[in-house]
């Protein structure tokens, strides 16, 4: 074998090396003996044994010679020497840097390495001990020795550190320094060398290696509590905002116990006034890393401001995304008298700066951002982590239809003109987000590409604004327009209603103008119906609330609408479970309901399905909801959905205006969802669409929960009045009428019935007659609407004189907004028009008999 480089002795011989060469011997000795017999044999038995099987046997030796000596010369044998035991695998162990021990579960060591014997007690009269016995003596580590003895036997894998005082030799002069030991067992696969299984115990020396780390460790808590003290305050941040890291000082100024602060607790937005926090989000898109100055506004605990210098770095990785950001935290509240001014007006500059509600940025000549402040980002709807606003062109910010006059304004501003008009622009952003732009003139500056300061406002909510009251003036002058419509309409049909009554007194149904007679009437309240929806539109309808459960209304619309909506389509209801009362006119709500799904039917030509739902909705739940203008509370919504074709953003804008319709000529009057609009607005509450088009369409109704006064409760438990038989009377009333037609109509009305009528057709009039009757009447019937001196203003002049006088109101609009123009109505009873004989006959003795009980009590 050949020599190493450094010569035969520097191969650490093994300790102990059970090798299997003294077996090979032997094997060798028996194939002699027994080559030896099988000759004595021959010699003794030659004349027995045939000749051909003599001469075969010494061929077959004589061939196996030729084969070992050709495998001999090819190599594929050798000369067995001392050196053996030098294979791979035996020079690996022998020059390991610790002690390695092979045995077998029992304990019969097989192999040690030199290592191994330079630990103190690992040998014994020149006789290697195994590792449970070297730790023996040990009580430290007693139980970790346990522990990898189990593991051995069980051929199981463990390592254990452990920890002696004075170390394995127990010297005097390092009795009291502790020694660290690495122990380990692991099985060893199978080999031909032995029949048991064996296993490898390995010791290491490790206390150096632990007397480093825990130098390390002592000097990182060291670095960690001069930064954790230093007079200035530091954090750092991960790309998502969340604070890994904060030091003691920057705790104590924010008025945080850092001892109970964990990593990703706060947000960078939590200690970071307004939008500051998507400022130092944002890093550099070249990737540099640079330190910027920045002069901001930290947030206390308390909610209290204050103002710091911060001195930060965010830099952006190789794939683009944010790293973590490294920024020290300078106090300026408590600067020192000895600051120039110059550096303290430098402070309140660059904090005005970045706490303005308005976005400032400056541009270069090509309109590319050199410099933002803090809420810029939140009003262009930027987002720092996904790329630096740095070097982006402003006219990309904004949408395609304001980027002519934007290269304007800036045109204008580069050529240093004093006015420069302002830019009105959408943000090319998602969604209806609006800015308006003020652009001027940089001042120059050596080696500076900032040449124009650009403001931006953010104009959304005012647009909307602008948007919703100008639809709610529209709406609320066709309201206008409808609602005096409907009222003169009234008028009419009051009138001929009312005569309709008095001829069919006179024409019993045998007499041949009965007929046409009921057709006069059938018609004139069809045409009532027409009124009653606009004066719903323009939300001046009578409506008649009682408080009512929304499941029992829609169980009982739904064989009517599944008539209505045809064997084409199908109809589903879903209840919600205990859904709240609502206050409501029953049959205005049918209305609204039918209205809903005659539109959804006609939505589907080709047919389709249509759902009706009830739910309740909570206060929490409504105030997570978009919808504008809806006041969060509780609500009992109706869903109205259906299948059809939808509807586009454009007809959804128009879609409550009133004669709008999407139906063909003489299919519709447009005025179904102008009557559910302002019937869901009288009831307090709100309706919005929402449909996609080629999938379909829901309305969403929103009525206000019902909690029931105590007036309610009292009032469920009174009996019902019983309904008025006798309409006769004797009484002496004042009609006070300006339509010539109604007043007539009703004068001969109440005096069929017995009354003592008295006329006039004004206020003026109506207080001569009241004079001349020494103010001796039992009721006043009077309209609302008069010239020159109307109802409410009569019934003020008239308390003064007859404190306790009885009133009915007739009008075309709606109780509720007469009421609201009369000062004392504890004693006014209303009557919408058009009404008919029965009804002012009801009316009249229903009032008359009440003031009778009060008279009485």
């Amino acid at each position: 074998m050949a020599p190493t480089p450094h010569g035969e002795t520097s191969y650490p011989e093994p300790i102990v090396s059970n090798s299997r060469g003294s077996a090979g011997l032997w094997r060798v000795v028996a194939l002699g003996l027994v080559l030896v017999a099988i000759a004595v044999g021959f010699a003794l038995f030659s004349q027995d044994i045939p000749l051909d099987l003599i001469l075969t046997f010494v061929g077959v030796l004589a061939v196996v010679g030729v084969f070992c000596l050709f495998g001999l010369a090819a190599g594929l044998f050798r000369f067995a020497n001392g050196e053996e035991r030098r294979t791979i695998s035996n020079a690996m162990v022998d020059s390991l840097p610790f002690g390695a021990v092979v045995a077998d579960r029992d304990g019969k060591i097989s192999y040690v390495n030199a290592q191994y014997g330079n630990f103190a007690g690992a040998m014994t009269n020149g006789v290697p001990v195994g590792v449970p016995r070297l730790f023996a003596g040990q009580s430290d580590a007693s139980e970790a020795i346990y522990r990898l003895s189990r593991a051995g036997k069980d051929g199981r894998a463990a390592i254990e550190d452990i920890r002696i005082v004075g170390g394995l030799g127990g010297s005097q002069a390092d009795s009291n320094r502790a020694f660290w030991y690495r122990v380990g067992v692991r099985p060893l696969p199978e080999s031909d060398e032995s029949n048991k299984p064996l296993m490898m115990w390995s010791v290491e020396d490790i206390t150096r290696d632990r007397d480093n780390n825990e130098s390390a460790f002592r000097d990182l808590q060291r670095a960690i509590d001069y930064l954790d003290h230093s007079p200035a305050g530091f954090f750092s941040a991960d790309a998502h905002g969340a604070i890994q890291y904060l030091n003691s000082t920057l705790a104590d100024w924010l008025g945080y116990d850092l001892a109970e602060f964990n990593a990703g607790q706060l947000r960078m937005s939590d200690i970071v006034r307004g939008d500051g926090a998507s400022l130092l989000m944002r890093g550099r898109g070249d990737g540099e890393i640079r330190t910027e100055i920045i002069d901001i506004d930290l947030v206390h605990r308390n909610g209290t401001s204050l103002p710091v210098r911060l001195l930060h770095r965010a830099a952006r990785l190789a794939d683009g995304e944010l790293g973590e950001t490294r920024t020290l935290v300078l106090d300026k509240s408590n600067a020192p008298d000895t600051e120039e001014e110059l550096r303290a007006a430098e402070v309140r500059f660059s904090r005005f700066f970045n706490d303005t509600p308005f976005a400032i940025a400056t541009l270069d000549a090509a309109g590319r951002i050199i410099r933002t402040n803090a809420p810029f980002g939140r009003i262009f709807r930027w987002s720092g982590e996904a790329r630096s606003i740095e070097m982006q062109p402003l006219s990309d910010l904004i949408g395609e239809g304001s980027r002519e006059r934007f290269s304007r304004a800036l045109a204008d501003a580069l050529a240093h003109k004093s006015e420069v008009d302002s830019v009105d622009a959408l943000l090319s952003a998602e969604g209806d987000h609006a800015v308006r732009l003020y652009l001027s003139s940089s001042e120059m500056s050596a080696g500076s590409p900032e040449q124009v300061n650009v403001y931006a406002l953010d104009m959304t909510d005012q647009r909307k604004l602008e948007a919703q009251f100008a639809q709610s003036q529209k709406m609320q002058a066709v309201g206008q327009l409808a609602g005096g419509v409907a009222h003169d309409f009234n008028n009419l049909l009051t009138a001929i209603i009312g005569f309709s009554d008095l001829l069919l007194l006179k024409h019993k149904p045998g007499d041949p103008s009965f007929g046409e007679l009921m057709q006069i009437k059938q018609n004139a309240n069809r045409a009532a119906g027409l009124t009653r929806q606009l004066l719903a539109f323009s939300r001046r309808q009578t409506l008649r609330p009682q408080v009512l459960e929304l499941p029992l209304i829609v169980d009982d619309l739904t064989v009517l609408l599944k008539r209505m909506i045809g064997e084409k389509n199908s109809l589903t209801v879903e209840h919600g479970r205990n859904i709240w009362p609502v206050r409501a006119d029953v049959v205005q709500l049918e209305q609204v309901i039918i209205n809903l799904v005659v539109n959804a039917r006609d939505a589907m030509p080709n047919g389709g399905s249509i759902t009706l739902r009830t739910a309740n909705v909570e206060r929490a739940e409504a105030e997570t909801m978009t919808f504008e203008g809806m006041v969060p509370a509780d609500y009992v919504l109706i869903e109205v959905q259906d299948t059809g074709t939808g509807m586009s953003p454009e007809v959804i804008e128009k879609i409550f205006e009133p004669f709008f319709t999407t139906k063909e000529l003489g299919k519709g009057t447009g005025l179904g969802l102008s009557t559910v609009y302002g019937i869901v607005k009288q009831t307090e509450g709100y309706i919005y669409p929402v449909s996609i088009v080629g999938v379909g369409t829901t309305f969403k109704i929103f009525l206000p929960k019902h909690v029931a006064s105590a007036a309610e409760v009292a009032g469920k438990a009174a009996a019902a009045v019983a309904p008025v038989r006798d309409l006769t009377g004797h009484e002496r009333i004042l009609l006070v009428e300006d339509e010539e037609s109604v007043r007539a109509f009703s004068a001969q009305a109440l005096r069929a019935t017995g009354y003592e009528v008295f006329e006039a057709d004004g206020g003026e009039e109506a207080l001569e007659v009241l004079e001349d009757l020494d103010y001796k009447i039992d009721l006043m019937i009077s309209d609302v609407v008069m010239p020159e001196m109307d109802g409410p203003s009569l019934l003020k002049q008239l308390r003064q004189t007859m404190p306790h006088l009885k009133v009915i109101f007739v009008s075309g609009y709606a109780e509720e907004s007469v009421r609201r123009d009369i000062e004392d109505d504890q004693s006014v009873d209303f009557l919408p028009k058009p009404y008919s004989l029965d009804q002012i006959n009801s009316k009249v003795k229903e009032v008359l008999q009440k003031l009778g009980k009060d008279e009485t009590a």
